[in-house]
């Protein structure tokens, strides 16, 4: 159950450094930790800050109603470590998920004092050996429904020109009927749902971790490996030895795939949504949207989008 901080804002309050700041320090009072000198590592989904007085990172959903994702997300991490798979875990002495200047708040022990990436060879070990695992049904893990996704992402988009809007939702009604004739070869089961690189850290002893598990879903298995194949083959990101390397660890190239094409338009465009949710708050964000955007109308190259 999520545990309550005092107070509260209007839900429609914008998701700032300032806004992400005020919840940070309402939850570390509520929670008995020392949020002085904290550092924000990122601003995206959530704001994720590392606690300099303890090996502790905080992390602040975007979404004000993610307490129920979050929650699973603990309970994922807290049986991911009974598993003895190499993920990160939440702290322990804290009652959470919590609910701090209306922000849904978890507290995380921090990798290493320094955030280093792991290598997309690493990532595909862990998707292997994460996608051997039975999950219990306690976990309650939700089916993932993509195109319900498109459709809820497209309604909250804000700040966005009505042509855009047109433009995005002709695309998401064809790649939903182009999705729901896909033919999947991997099996059913759970996904990590966001599996990159980025979400694959470092620890102090050497090991990669995974990180950031509230996506944790039940779907078809190559969703966790088309991020790393657009972000070779559409972005540029990888390159083709990391990639095959990629592939030679987890035994399957999803490129290869007769469906590739139609789950990378989709997965693409899923960034494209997320980032056109925060064109009305960020002017580096409407930027990175609206290039996204000409590149979908135009087929242009991918190779100047930008990571967030």
């Amino acid at each position: 159950m999520t545990s309550q901080a005092a107070g509260g804002p209007d839900e429609r309050q914008e998701f700032t450094a300032e806004t992400a700041g005020a919840a940070l320090r309402e939850a570390c009072a509520a929670a008995g930790v020392d949020a002085s000198g904290a550092e924000l590592l990122r601003l995206g989904s959530n704001a994720v800050y590392r606690l300099p007085s303890a090996p502790v990172v905080v992390r602040i959903a975007r979404d004000v109603d993610a307490a129920e994702d979050m929650e699973r997300a603990v309970a994922v991490a807290r049986w991911l470590e009974s598993e003895d798979f190499p993920a990160t875990q939440v702290l322990p002495r804290i009652e959470q998920p919590l609910t701090a200047a209306g922000r849904v708040v978890t507290f995380w022990e921090s990798a290493q004092e320094r955030e280093e990436y792991a290598t997309v060879t690493e990532l595909a070990d862990l998707l292997k050996r994460l996608h051997w695992l039975h999950e219990p049904e306690s976990l309650h893990l939700p089916y993932f429904d993509p195109v319900g996704k498109l459709w809820s992402s497209l309604r909250a988009l804000r700040g966005v020109t009505p042509e855009d809007t047109a433009f995005l939702e002709q695309r998401v009604v064809r790649l939903a009927k182009e999705y729901e004739r896909l033919d999947f070869v991997l099996p059913f089961g759970m996904i990590h749902g966001d599996a990159n690189v980025g979400n694959v850290l470092r620890h102090r002893d050497g090991q990669a971790i995974l990180i950031d598990l509230d996506g944790f879903t039940l779907a078809p298995r190559e969703w966790d490996l088309i991020l790393t194949a657009i972000y070779y083959d559409r972005f540029g990101w990888h390159t083709r030895t990391e990639y095959e390397s990629f592939v030679h660890h987890y035994g399957f190239d999803v490129m290869n795939w007769p469906g590739y094409s139609v789950l990378a338009d989709v997965r693409e465009l899923m960034m494209v949504l997320w980032m056109g949710q925060q064109v009305a708050d960020s002017g580096k964000s409407a930027a990175e949207f609206g290039r996204r955007v000409e590149t979908l109308r135009t087929d242009g190259s991918r190779n100047e989008w930008a990571p967030f």
